[in-house]
């Protein structure tokens, strides 16, 4: 049963079926993927995280033990009730795809534990994926494509988690920061909370684009640009000296972490089309790289994956936290991420 449009798919995530034993979500934007599996898991059972109720697995887990799937669905649950099994397929083989879409349709078919919900996560599977063509005929279970986010869904996003926390924009202001979010909608969030935190949760503040003008600030100049540059790409000693040298010309510590999450978010935004099937080179393209520094841009990219990006994030966003804490160092806050990351990048052999 395929689910394509928003309304359906909102209804069936906030209230399963008690019918279905399994789903499948797929598709090129990750961060949707993972963001709307994580809230099915939810519903299917009451903790996503907890071992005797949940099987976590991914293609490593089950590439050469074709029993390994069958075992899980057919186990019960050691606390009793519902068991969720739960797996995520970021390769592109097709003896993976294959194993996959036997064991759901032996699961829908009755053949294992009726009390077990198979979820799967994948990317962009083609027309001639077998477990699309079997999960897409199945009664019981539902096929969620997720497609990426148009300016209007960004905007509705937007609006939904600003107004959770009590802060919003004005309809210019929202025009206006929706223009600057990327597409995936992992990053996308991530910056959201950003500007939560810039607004003050439960502050109360409707924003204008002036009152905005700080937090977008403007594409960063040369120096923090190469900086951010410097420090995904290893060099140490460069990334310190173009950040010292932003300082002289009046950039701050704010700007220089925005610089290194943007840069960031563009290898995320490239190891993500990647993933999904595009060239290295066009999916730097599109993600807005300047041709004069792709050269060293696919160097970074073949380097880092998403894994150790998401591995970064944490400390990116840690750091804009403290550089906008009263009294803080922010300038000595950018440089030691930016020092930290270069370390990370040096270890990766860049």
């Amino acid at each position: 049963m395929i689910l394509s449009r928003r309304p359906d798919v909102e209804r069936f995530l906030a209230k399963p079926d008690a019918a279905m034993r399994g789903a499948v979500i797929y598709g090129r934007d990750i961060g949707v993927v993972r963001e709307r599996a994580s809230q099915l898991a939810g519903k299917v059972v009451p903790n996503p995280d907890d071992p005797f109720d949940v099987a976590l697995l991914t293609d490593g887990d089950i590439d050469g033990d074709a029993g390994r799937l069958d075992n899980e669905l057919a186990s019960q649950s050691l606390m009793g009730g519902r068991r969720l099994v739960r797996l995520k397929l970021s390769s592109e083989k097709a003896s993976l795809d294959k194993m996959a879409a036997e064991a759901m349709k032996g699961h829908v078919d009755g053949a294992f534990n009726p009390e077990a919900f198979f979820l799967i996560e994948a990317g962009a599977l083609g027309r001639d994926s077998a477990l699309r063509k079997i999960a897409e005929k199945a009664p019981a279970c539902a096929v969620i494509p997720c497609y990426e986010d148009e300016p209007g869904d960004m905007a509705r996003l937007v609006r939904e988690a600003l107004n959770a926390e009590g802060v919003g924009l004005n309809t210019e202001a929202l025009t206006l920061f929706v223009g600057r979010l990327p597409k995936d909608r992992g990053v996308a969030r991530q910056e959201i909370e950003r500007l939560i935190l810039y607004l003050g949760p439960r502050s109360g503040t409707t924003a204008t684009p002036k009152d905005l003008d700080d937090f977008l600030g403007v594409e960063p100049e040369a120096s923090l640009a190469d900086a951010a540059s410097d420090a995904f790409g290893g060099r140490i000693a460069e990334a310190q000296s173009g950040l010292r040298r932003a300082a002289a010309e009046g950039e701050s510590g704010p700007a220089a972490v925005r610089a290194i999450s943007q840069h960031l978010a563009r290898l995320r935004r490239t190891l993500t089309l990647v993933k999904s099937g595009a060239g290295l080179p066009e999916a730097a393209k599109a993600s807005g790289v300047f041709w004069k520094s792709e050269r060293e841009f696919l160097r970074q990219a073949r380097a880092w994956s998403l894994e150790t990006l998401d591995a970064v994030q944490p400390e990116v966003l840690a750091a804009d936290r403290a550089c906008k804490t009263t009294g803080s160092p922010d300038r000595l806050i950018a440089e030691r991420l930016a020092l930290t990351i270069a370390a990370r990048a040096r270890r990766m052999g860049l």
